[in-house]
């Protein structure tokens, strides 16, 4: 844990890597959600 924060709050570049890799995750969340949302039957 001491790892990660030293990562995310240590320097710039661990943050901005952060922000990278979360925003990632949430812009695949959102495209699967659509994909469901668009293939489910009416």
């Amino acid at each position: 844990m001491a790892f990660w924060l030293d990562l995310m709050f240590g320097n710039a570049i661990g943050l901005m890597s952060m922000t990278v890799i979360f925003c990632t995750i949430g812009i695949m969340v959102y495209l699967m959600w659509m994909f469901i949302q668009k293939s489910k039957p009416e």
